[in-house]
């Protein structure tokens, strides 16, 4: 058979098409990932890590690119980067998308207090965290990749002029927190004084006293070193586990072939218990550093958890309103962790 040069031109561009895109010059996918914590963070490390493994698994049709400690977009405002195609992805902290989605915010409600990592995971690989992943799906356009990501159990923390070891010690206490109604309702339970401030101002402002103690998690405290400026008494109720939602630009989302949608999802779903795990593991780590350095570390009785937590179920409709979360979140949280 006679090949011609028009029957060339046809066969190469058949066996073209049949390449992979990578083999034949195409561009690669761009995935860019914003965060605005540091390289350091526990956060940052496993999206590092998963986004090499996504760029490897691909053969390089993605080519990832991460972006930290906020050189794109702080938390706050990346829901809107998302929306707009301007990342496309992220894993902001639940606590920072409340204000789009209140039920975003059902960590607060009492039903959680003092509960264990199980406990928690229960609900947010329940139906409590499919209802809110849907919401976030609607409202911000986009897809929740997978199971979330623990930051960490939240606590009190005093200075050395204000001992912290048991519970009616909070009372009268200016309790720092990041903000949020659920953290104010806490803080005002316990009898304590509601107190924001911004976290870079936070080291200073503990040391002239702006604050008595604040709200936060043992990693935090440690890579802050606020021993350093007077901190000395950590109060381990576990008040609640903040949690990190990896989310992924809609439109980037729908733009994906099939088989890279799946291979996004099966690798978060093949890593994340890797990564809860080494969260915890970095919570674990800072608190030997801050015993190490001379912070008073007080875990109450599981029993005396669980009678406070009793109490504030007593006003968990009351908290559930001031928050704006909805009664369909908190039948399905309740159910969760089995208190329906």
């Amino acid at each position: 058979m006679r090949v011609t040069r028009r029957h060339f031109a046809a066969l190469s561009g058949a066996g073209l098409l049949a390449m992979p895109a990578i083999l034949r010059g195409a561009e690669p996918i761009r995935l860019r990932c914003s965060l605005d914590t540091a390289p350091s963070h526990g956060r940052n490390k496993a999206m590092a890590d998963y986004l090499a493994k996504l760029e490897a698994a691909s053969g390089g049709r993605i080519k990832t690119e991460l972006y930290q400690s906020g050189q794109l977009f702080a938390d706050l405002d990346v829901s809107k980067a998302l929306i707009q195609g301007q990342v496309e992805l992220a894993c902001p902290g639940a606590w920072t998308l409340t204000g789009f989605i209140p039920d975003c915010d059902f960590f607060q409600l009492p039903a959680l207090y003092g509960q264990p990592y199980e406990i928690t995971h229960k609900a947010v690989d329940g139906e409590t965290g499919k209802a809110v992943a849907g919401e976030i799906e609607k409202r911000l356009r986009s897809h929740v990749l997978g199971p979330w990501l623990d930051l960490g159990y939240q606590n009190w923390y005093t200075s050395a002029s204000h001992p912290l070891t048991r519970y009616d010690q909070i009372k009268g206490l200016k309790i720092r927190n990041p903000g949020g109604a659920g953290l104010a309702w806490r803080t005002r339970f316990f009898g304590g004084i509601p107190n924001t401030t911004a976290w870079p101002n936070v080291p200073l402002a503990l040391s002239q006293g702006t604050f008595d103690g604040l709200i936060s998690t043992d990693e935090s405290v440690a890579s802050a070193q606020l021993w350093e400026a007077g901190l000395r008494y950590a109060f381990a109720d576990h008040q609640f586990i903040g949690e990190y939602i990896p989310i992924v630009a809609g439109r980037f989302w729908t733009s994906l072939p099939a088989d890279l949608q799946k291979l996004m999802t099966d690798l978060w779903a093949a890593n994340i218990g890797t990564y809860r795990r080494q969260m915890q593991e970095g919570q674990e780590h800072a608190r030997e550093m801050l015993i190490a350095h001379g912070v008073t570390y007080t875990l109450p009785p599981p029993e005396e958890v669980t009678a406070w937590r009793n109490k504030m179920l007593a006003e968990e409709g009351e908290v559930a309103r001031l928050l704006k979360i909805s009664p369909d979140i908190v039948t399905l949280l309740r159910h969760d962790v089995g208190l329906a």
